[in-house]
């Protein structure tokens, strides 16, 4: 597993920077909730009254003047957008860094497999996710202790399990990307996170765009509907895993055949 603990050091600072970044931001959403709730239902009101805006980020299910329809619309957008950044940055550079940083060549004179070093490197990006997942669901958490207010909890599980899943999601996507490129692109990655955010989006304002569901992770990872259903859409989700497992497929029948330039 050295390569893997190897990966983790260095994207160490990387993950840590992230990780505070939107931890901090969820830590000062939370807190606001309480200077703001009086003023949250005629919020509401008007927020539900704004056609196309209050349907593509779903304001009219959910309720400001409650923690956790505060919690899934504001929180929500920072998780979703700041995790699939995250996602999309660790799993598109974990491959085409070996070459844009010309050690791929020196990696793979080592007496250790193609098929292992890909592991362990899928492995550290999923780690990475995970992490700071958790460290993110604890500072969420603890900002509720503060304001003594508390989550509805199985909507606040599912609402967590489905920004994991997606973000793990766009990781496997970006991995198999990595596998083609041989220089590590940011842009590619934060590119494909933004469009499958703005395909949740367009979904949710059109009608004859719904098929587009199955190819964004954003739309079973919906705060609107997993809080006011108090369940996750499996059937999206299963796509969703169908189409992770498919793209790590091909990233490593890829890299596994590629020629590594020095």
């Amino acid at each position: 597993m050295t390569i893997y603990i190897k990966e983790l050091k260095q994207s160490a600072k990387s993950w840590l920077i992230w990780t505070l970044s939107i931890g901090f931001m969820m830590l000062i959403c939370v807190m606001m909730f309480p200077e703001m709730e009086s003023q949250m239902d005629s919020v509401t009101d008007v927020f539900a009254n704004m056609g196309g805006f209050t349907a593509a980020f779903g304001m009219d299910r959910l309720s400001f003047g409650e923690l956790m329809g505060f919690y899934g619309i504001e929180c929500g957008n920072i998780m979703g957008i700041g995790g699939g950044f995250f996602a999309a940055l660790a799993g598109i550079s974990v491959l085409a860094n070996e070459e844009k940083e010309r050690t791929a060549e020196f990696l793979l004179t080592h007496p250790v497999s193609r098929d292992s070093v890909l592991f362990q490197k899928l492995m550290s990006v999923f780690t990475q996710i995970i992490l700071m997942n958790a460290a993110v669901v604890g500072i969420s958490l603890l900002s509720a202790v503060i304001i003594g207010e508390e989550y509805k909890m199985t909507e606040f599980v599912l609402l967590h399990a489905a920004y994991l899943m997606m973000q793990i999601e766009i990781g496997c996507i970006c991995f198999g990307i990595s596998a083609f490129i041989r220089r590590g692109s940011i842009g590619i990655g934060l590119g494909l996170a933004l469009a499958l955010y703005f395909m949740n989006i367009i979904c949710n304002i059109s009608d004859k765009a719904e098929s587009l569901k199955y190819i964004t992770p954003y739309a079973y990872a919906e705060a609107s509907n997993i809080i006011s259903e108090a369940e996750i859409d499996m059937k999206l989700m299963w796509v969703g895993i169908a189409i992770s497992v498919l793209a790590v497929i091909i990233g490593f029948m890829k890299y596994l055949k590629k020629d590594i330039s020095a």
